[in-house]
């Protein structure tokens, strides 16, 4: 007697565990704009090594990418101070690496194998409403039918104007694939991973000036990635070459991106010392700053007065001094105010006239004057709203705790996309993570295989330090948390098309109708059903209003 196949249409926002029940509510439809990219998921129960193919119709088919959802081992799911919003604090791995497919693949597991089928808008979606349907074999066994409705509104997404930079770590794809700095191959990877950044949102680059002094144990150094190239003329003298960041930002204009964030002028939590720093001296190429600089010392001071004159030049002749980002140091907290304010005495002389930005979260740090534009953690923003001029906000891997977005694999999908409403909400201006693909060891102490060690090591969250894998050919591959996180970036630009048309208080009053206190940073449903359904709202005024 034949049997036949299982499988069942879910929301993006549904984890789906190959060893548990599929989940108990199936998605029957959505809608989205003509420029947006969504996506939802098909379950399939199988055996491993069974052949599972499908077969889809509806005028969308040539307009969707499939990968096969798979499994990655988690380390260190929360940190020991975290609230209860959790998908788990002990499982051994989740959904994570999305697997291009065509329309076939290998079951992977015993139990439910998930496909992610993305939906993308090249060219612009035809406008209607489009029933989809899917026919899936598994083996022998008789087809599976299953459908949704994805309903294509006359409207497009605005374009982004948040300020969104994923520190971009190239020292970690010169490891991995061990290729050397500055080689073509170097340059041929770095621009595909920029490229797959760029898709998802990132407009702002980190930009090694000279190699980041970030996540690095004192005494120690990272690869050096400096794309200026620094010659000692004389005592205390020094003339600066930029071929090489004359390639960077070519790259970054192909690839799409708006903004160039400098890297750091100085050492990481506190300012103390100078970053590496490497020159050629009297023929050879020498290291002249680093941990042994005294960071406001006379030497290094002088070093950046010269610096900074001739890279402003340069600057004005490449005609990027809006896209133009700086920082002082990482992180400063209240014991280290006396160092970080030297140094960003230092660099606001330097700088004048540019943005400079750091992650800074206590507010009295702010209000001593030290910094025009901090970008303070979700969890600590609250008392920066309305006193800012540009408010921004990042979160990492402490920021898990009253219930705040972030992006592990742990959390729900929803709790990673509500970030898209509250960014809106608060007219939010940039965002930062420090982690688009860091694949070492917690303060940079050797590299790590991503697919087997996502922790970095013990140090962070599974889930903190990287959201795209190093594929084969130098390709990249997305995890799943990557296309959460931009929905809910779509999220925030339908809010902006539809205050375009409704003004900001009647919009904030939509998205706030069916909620008992406003929403916040830390006050939200905790309900992926809330997030789907008040994304539906926004496009039904929008539809509404065209």
């Amino acid at each position: 007697m034949s049997t036949t196949a299982q499988a069942q249409i879910f929301s993006s926002l549904e984890k789906i565990f190959p060893n548990e029940p599929m989940p108990s509510k199936a998605f029957t439809g959505f809608s989205i704009l003509k420029n947006e990219r969504a996506a939802f998921q098909v379950a399939i129960q199988a055996k491993k090594g069974d052949e599972i193919s499908f077969f889809v119709t509806g005028a969308l088919k040539e307009q969707f990418r499939f990968f096969a959802v798979r499994m990655i081992p988690a380390g260190l799911n929360a940190p020991a101070k975290s609230d209860d919003y959790f998908i788990s604090k002990s499982k051994t791995e989740y959904p994570e690496v999305l697997w291009p497919i065509e329309d076939k693949f290998t079951a992977e597991y015993d139990g439910v194998n998930t496909v992610w089928c993305e939906i993308t808008p090249t060219p612009l979606l035809p406008v209607g409403k489009h029933a989809i349907e899917f026919e899936i074999r598994v083996g022998e066994a008789n087809a599976a039918n299953c459908a949704i409705t994805v309903e294509v509104i006359d409207a497009e997404l605005p374009k982004q104007t948040l300020i969104y930079t994923n520190w971009f770590h190239t020292d970690c794809l010169m490891e991995y694939y061990k290729i050397p700095a500055f080689s073509d191959e170097y340059w041929s990877i770095t621009e595909n991973f920029l490229r797959r950044a760029q898709e998802f949102g990132m407009n702002c680059v980190l930009t090694p000036l000279f190699t980041p002094p970030l996540d690095t144990q004192v005494g120690k150094e990272r690869p050096t990635v400096q794309l200026v190239d620094v010659k000692v003329t004389g005592k205390n003298q020094y003339s600066f070459g930029f071929d090489k960041l004359d390639r960077w930002i070519e790259m970054c204009e192909r690839c799409g991106i708006a903004y160039y964030e400098m890297s750091h002028l100085f050492t990481q939590w506190g300012a103390k010392h100078a970053p590496k720093i490497v020159a050629e001296v009297n023929g050879s190429i020498q290291q002249i700053f680093g941990w042994k600089t005294r960071a406001a010392g006379k030497k290094y001071r002088v070093f950046l007065y010269q610096f900074a004159q001739a890279f402003t030049q340069y600057i004005d002749q490449k005609g990027i001094r809006e896209k133009c980002l700086f920082h002082v140091s990482d992180e400063p907290n209240g014991l280290m105010i006396f160092s970080y304010r030297k140094a960003s005495r230092i660099v606001h002389e330097c700088f004048p006239d540019f943005k400079i930005i750091d992650a800074l979260s206590d507010y009295k740090l702010y209000a001593k004057g030290l910094i025009k534009t901090p970008v303070p953690a979700n969890d600590h923003i609250e008392p920066f709203i309305g006193k800012v001029k540009e408010l921004w906000t990042y979160y990492c891997c402490v920021q898990a705790d009253h219930y705040v977005s972030n992006r592990f694999f742990s959390m729900p999908s929803e709790r990673n996309r509500v970030l898209g409403l509250q960014l809106y909400k608060f007219d939010v201006r940039g965002f930062l993570h420090w982690g688009y693909n860091f694949y070492f060891r917690q303060y940079s102490k050797g590299l790590i295989d991503p697919y087997k060690v996502t922790d970095a090591g013990g140090g962070f969250s599974s889930g903190d330090s990287f959201v795209v894998y190093p594929g084969e050919n130098g390709e990249p591959l997305d995890s799943l948390r990557l296309h959460v996180f931009y929905n809910g970036f779509e999220d925030m630009l339908a809010l902006q098309l539809l205050e375009s048309k409704l003004g900001r208080k009647n919009t904030i009053e939509l998205l706030e109708s069916r909620l008992d206190k406003p929403l916040t940073f830390r006050d939200y449903p905790h309900s992926a059903d809330w997030l789907l359904e008040t994304r539906e709202r926004i496009n039904r005024a929008i539809a509404e209003n065209i």
